[in-house]
């Protein structure tokens, strides 16, 4: 049996003071809740180009980041 490899590895992103800092400026510039800001933070330091989100307005950019509202057009249109 070939060896199958982990076909949607997480990278994931550790919650630091820089990360923090970065959450805060965007909460502040975007007027976004602080949970949707680190989201949108966490996004940027992994050069993610999108998240999919219902929460936050569909195709708004927030610091580089596209927001997709996956129930109005899939993650492709973003790509």
């Amino acid at each position: 049996m070939d060896k199958i490899d982990n076909p949607n590895p997480r990278h994931p992103v550790v919650v630091d003071a820089a990360l923090m800092e970065r959450g805060w400026k965007l909460q502040d510039r975007y007027q976004l809740s602080f949970w949707d800001s680190l989201i949108v933070a966490a996004a940027k330091t992994t050069l993610c180009g999108f998240v999919l989100t219902e929460d936050l307005q569909d195709g708004q950019e927030l610091d580089g980041v596209e927001v997709v509202n996956p129930f109005l057009r899939g993650p492709a249109a973003a790509l």
